[in-house]
């Protein structure tokens, strides 16, 4: 939702799914961005989006091992649990135009 929207502005957006690499840079290595936006949500909230019931066994201890180098380097971190998607763009488009 956030790179799709970013598009339709003109930015050119790359997308790494880093919470399935077990290479913690793999976001470097895919890509070294300008600018690099972590987009987050709680367990609780991210199962209930994506329709399951219980919160995967890996998310707990793997998911911050994944993904710890990525939200240590970004730019912009987001915690979309409690936000709707157009304040999700919103904080985006904010850091963006002040950068």
């Amino acid at each position: 939702m956030l790179a799709r929207a970013l598009r339709a502005r003109g930015y050119r957006v790359k997308e790494i799914r880093q919470e399935h690499w077990h290479v913690p840079d793999m976001w470097q290595r895919l890509t070294n961005p300008d600018v690099l936006i972590y987009v987050d949500v709680s367990p609780e909230v991210g199962i209930a989006r994506e329709g399951l019931t219980e919160v995967p066994s890996w998310w707990a201890e793997e998911r911050d091992f994944r993904l710890a180098h990525a939200r240590q380097h970004c730019d912009l971190y987001i915690d979309t649990s409690t936000l709707t998607p157009a304040e999700v763009i919103a904080q985006a488009m904010t850091f963006l135009a002040a950068s």
